[in-house]
């Protein structure tokens, strides 16, 4: 099928080569040159009927290589995980959806996007959370609101002005502090840190 797919990259036999081979290094656990084989494809064929299984496997190979990823960090290895491959199998899936709404494979990677919406919310999350043990409160500010505004679907927003509120703090600027903690509040009312009109930090204090 390589040489086919070399030698006549047109017409309807090479085509479908084009989309077997993708298929078969998917098959294969070769992720990245299924994710190149169906780049090209797309980039070649951008109008043809099945395009959407191209990005379809492209999005599963990003899925696939990221979940592999992830089981072999350690999870003391929080500040250092990398999600990258995850995040493209995120743009993937949500490339799909937006150009081909009618798919047949909309419908899972809806379901995979939710996952991974969760999966991307909750790392930034572990990251403000090491920022805030070891004092950098600023860093741990900006990642609760870049959850926020990048992922305002997720369960982690609640999560998220949690952290907000404790990097405020952090930095003395009770203020700020407020007005998220008002937000809180508002949104999320039966929050772990919250304990009636008093909040409770997670870390606040222990690097005095």
């Amino acid at each position: 099928m390589e040489a086919l797919d070399t030698r006549y990259p047109f017409g309807a036999h090479a085509e479908q080569a084009q989309l077997e081979l993708i298929y078969a290094y998917y098959e294969n656990s070769d992720w990245e040159e299924a994710r190149a084989a169906a780049s090209r494809f797309i980039r070649l064929h951008p109008d043809h009927p099945q395009v959407d299984y191209a990005y379809y496997l492209r999005g599963l190979s990003a899925w696939q290589a990221g979940r592999f990823s992830l089981e072999r960090l350690r999870l003391i290895d929080i500040s250092k995980r990398d999600l990258g491959a995850s995040r493209d199998a995120y743009n993937d899936f949500r490339e799909l959806i937006q150009r081909y709404p009618q798919s047949e494979y909309a419908a899972d990677a809806q379901q995979r996007i939710v996952y991974l919406r969760e999966l991307m919310a909750r790392h930034e999350l572990h990251v403000a959370d090491y920022y805030l043990r070891r004092g950098a409160y600023l860093a741990a500010v900006e990642r609760g609101r870049w959850v926020i505004e990048n992922y305002p679907e997720s369960s982690a927003t609640r999560d998220a002005l949690a952290t907000m509120v404790e990097g405020y703090q952090g930095l003395d600027m009770e203020d700020r502090a407020n007005e998220v903690l008002a937000v809180l509040r508002e949104n999320a009312p039966d929050h772990e840190q919250l304990q009636g009109s008093r909040f409770v930090p997670k870390h606040l204090g222990q690097n005095d």
